[in-house]
């Protein structure tokens, strides 16, 4: 019989209020208060609380407060940068290439709920993985939604409602985000 966390990472139906997974949560939280509550020039424990928060080194860049449910399930590419208030909903795995840039506020959200009332009553909730490439651009405000890939070097526009998979080289923007127009990947350096 699967545990309740292993039925949450395969995208199954889970009870969120599982023990383990409540006890996981929490020491996610309270890196994540740690994080926040840290100064600026104290680089050395912001990147040991980081560590900590991801499972292993890290030279990603964030702009406290950034919150996150797990921490444990995002993997980081190189020189990630999250600015200010973003939220990472990572109830299943979020991947993130490298040199890609997140504006203030952007949330990311795993996490869904069923469609059906009495299974949602029954406390039971599932999410869907998200892949987002490497040199992404995600302006301010956007939200990026369950199960969505971004491909590389595309950009997505302030505010946009990310609810499908959006390619590789392209300006995406509105809600639901759609694809605006190419980006030409030669002019990308």
């Amino acid at each position: 019989m699967k545990s309740e966390k292993e039925k949450m990472l395969t995208g199954e139906l889970y009870d969120a209020l599982d023990p383990q997974l409540c006890a996981e949560r929490q020491r996610c939280r309270d890196l994540c208060k740690r994080l926040n509550d840290s100064r600026e020039e104290e680089t050395e424990e912001r990147q040991r609380i980081l560590e900590e928060l991801f499972g292993g080194p890290t030279n990603a860049w964030i702009q406290p407060p950034f919150y996150c449910d797990y921490g444990s399930n995002i993997t980081l590419g190189s020189k990630v940068f999250f600015n200010f208030n973003c939220v990472v909903l990572d109830v299943m795995p979020v991947t993130i290439g490298d040199y890609t840039l997140f504006g203030p506020a952007v949330q990311i959200y795993t996490a869904t709920h069923p469609m059906d009332a009495n299974v949602r009553r029954a406390g039971l909730e599932a999410a869907k993985a998200i892949t987002i490439g490497s040199d992404v651009w995600v302006g301010g405000g956007a939200i990026i939604c369950p199960g969505v890939t971004i491909g590389d070097r595309s950009v997505i526009g302030a505010g946009s409602v990310v609810t499908r998979d959006i390619p590789a080289d392209v300006f995406a923007a509105g809600n639901p985000c759609r694809v605006i127009r190419q980006i030409d990947a030669r002019q990308v350096q």
